[in-house]
């Protein structure tokens, strides 16, 4: 598969990521009843301790796909043609999916940690598609 096409899957990818932790937010709401889903921001602290963390990571997934949609592009259009950037990009959707995981079950290093090997995964995109454009 060619470098290219990894960022791009690598963005679609997390775009879907955005909503996993939602399915489980969306599934508390049915158990709460029809007037969580009628006013789902009033009814949030009705919400069980994981669906709250849920919501959490899932609003956290909006906040780093911004920076990592705008990095894969940038390594896309720049024509970054490197392993590093490869695995930066594939390594950014896994730790992202293990964020959710973490945070949903409250496990607040491994989150954080996750967090950070995923922002460095951004990072490592902009390097390299910057590098590459003063080439």
């Amino acid at each position: 598969m060619p470098v290219s096409s990894v960022f791009l899957y690598s963005i679609a990818a997390a775009a879907v990521l955005i909503y996993l932790p939602f399915l489980l937010v969306a599934y508390a709401r049915v158990q709460i009843g029809y007037e969580a889903l009628a006013t789902p921001r009033a009814k949030f602290d009705q919400l069980p301790p994981y669906a709250q963390r849920a919501t959490w990571a899932h609003q956290n997934s909006f906040e780093a796909f911004m920076l990592f949609a705008t990095a894969a592009l940038m390594a896309y259009v720049t024509g970054v043609n490197s392993q590093i950037a490869v695995v930066a990009a594939i390594a950014f959707v896994v730790v992202r999916l293990l964020y959710s995981i973490f945070y949903i079950l409250n496990i607040p290093l491994l989150r954080s940690l996750m967090f950070a090997i995923g922002s460095l995964g951004s990072a490592t995109l902009i390097i390299s598609s910057v590098i590459q454009a003063t080439r």
